[in-house]
């Protein structure tokens, strides 16, 4: 799947954090995250950004992403919904560190839908920098910094973690 967009819109009337992914096929997926789950997600991603070679940002900080352009509004036309248009209540990840030095988040509902997302380094500074926006303009007061990464276990390349 090549990700085309990835979008996080803050729900104030569910309280939740909706992520939106949009592929080059014109599929999008969509998956609430709450505040309970963000929480115990974040050390878990800032864990596996901690463990980059490349230069890692400065905390508070959102790292540049050369092809990213944040104005552009999220395309909705013609879209199809592999997972249905409801989104997926995430309540389940598991996080992989691929042999190529890409990473594998695995969203499950229960045991109902699940959601592969596979991520660049880059793309998973995007989304935790979209992560730590919507958490803020929900006004969730999670204190999502990288430097959470020592207070979870996170995997090495062939290797992986659940949460749940």
């Amino acid at each position: 799947m090549q990700i085309r967009q990835l979008q996080i819109a803050n729900d104030h009337l569910q309280d939740r954090l909706l992520l939106r992914v949009a592929t080059q096929a014109d599929e999008e997926y969509r998956l609430w995250l709450t505040r309970r789950f963000l929480r115990e997600l974040w050390p878990h991603l800032a864990g596996l950004i901690g463990r980059q070679t490349a230069p890692q940002p400065v905390v508070g900080e959102m790292p540049p992403i050369e092809a990213a352009s944040f104005e552009q509004t999220f395309a909705d036309k013609n879209v199809t919904y592999p997972l249905g248009s409801t989104p997926l209540l995430t309540s389940e990840v598991k996080c992989d560190t691929l042999n190529d030095g890409t990473y594998s988040l695995i969203f499950r509902e229960g045991r109902e839908r699940s959601f592969q997302l596979g991520l660049t380094g880059d793309l998973l500074q995007a989304l935790c920098a979209m992560l730590r926006a919507g958490a803020e303009q929900a006004r969730w007061n999670l204190a999502l910094d990288y430097s959470t990464a020592a207070s979870a276990p996170t995997p090495t390349a062939g290797q992986h973690s659940r949460l749940h």
